[in-house]
């Protein structure tokens, strides 16, 4: 387990081919961060995108957190783009998923000309098919302890022919929690008063949902912008092996000092 200053670019070179169970971080989003004048575009991203599809083992998954900027009245897409490349690199785009924020502390006013933002992507990337799936389930099942009749087969056709099929077949549900969606509802941090030093934190809920769905104790998960560290702490707290890179040495001791407590 290590925490290790520098670029991510440069010190993702250094990492064995293939050694990387999972990967959860959330990089630059254009630059509606400075964090301490770093420096981000997309021929950054393209270097440390080849590196974790190399770095990451077959059937690992990564999980990209992203969110466009606003830049003369349109969005960047940059987050497409960077989901497209990742394809480009030969990783399935396994799931497109949404984090919803339900706290959001920049609310449009009655000035403005769009609805309030309150979700950012997260792109689950995988090399082949995912080695690891733990769907957590905790939406509740409202037709758990009842016997419902399904349709054995599909009603319409990819022809677009509806085909009628008297074959059925009568389903007990006896889970009282079903798979939940993919929109994930999560306030964002708030409380932690060493995280608070560095300006974009991730909620511990958040990190610690991804990593426990997509991998197992003992894996090992890369966050190649560290940032205060959270992945890192809820990878520890989870029982997995953790690598963070952090270009920043004010950061470092932020994750430091969330390992340590």
């Amino acid at each position: 387990m290590a925490v290790i200053q520098g670029k991510s670019q440069e010190v993702l070179k250094h990492i064995k081919t293939e050694s990387i169970d999972m990967v959860l971080t959330s990089p630059p989003y254009d630059n509606l961060r400075s964090y301490h004048n770093c420096t981000w575009n997309f021929d950054i991203f393209k270097e440390i995108a080849k590196e974790l599809s190399r770095v990451i083992k077959k059937g690992g998954v990564i999980v990209w957190i992203v969110s466009d900027a606003t830049i003369q009245g349109s969005e960047s897409g940059s987050s497409f783009k960077q989901a497209l490349y990742f394809k480009e690199l030969g990783l399935r785009l396994h799931d497109t998923m949404i984090w919803n924020k339900l706290n959001s502390t920049y609310a449009s006013g009655i000035h403005s000309v769009r609805y309030t933002n309150v979700f950012e992507y997260m792109f689950i990337l995988s090399k082949g098919r995912p080695k690891t799936i733990n769907l957590i389930k905790d939406k509740i099942n409202k037709t758990a302890g009842k016997s419902l009749i399904y349709n054995t087969t599909r009603m319409r056709q990819i022809d677009g022919k509806d085909v009628r099929d008297t074959l059925y077949k009568k389903i007990k549900i006896t889970d009282k929690f079903g798979i939940r969606f993919n929109i994930w509802d999560i306030c964002q941090a708030r409380g932690n008063k060493i995280a608070h030093k560095h300006p974009a934190i991730f909620p511990e809920k958040l990190a610690e949902d991804h990593i426990i769905t997509w991998s197992n104790k003992g894996d090992i998960v890369l966050d190649c912008f560290a940032g205060s560290g959270t992945n890192l702490k809820m990878a520890k707290k989870l029982g997995r092996r953790y690598v963070g890179i952090e270009l920043n040495k004010e950061y470092i001791d932020i994750i430091n000092k969330r390992l340590k407590s």
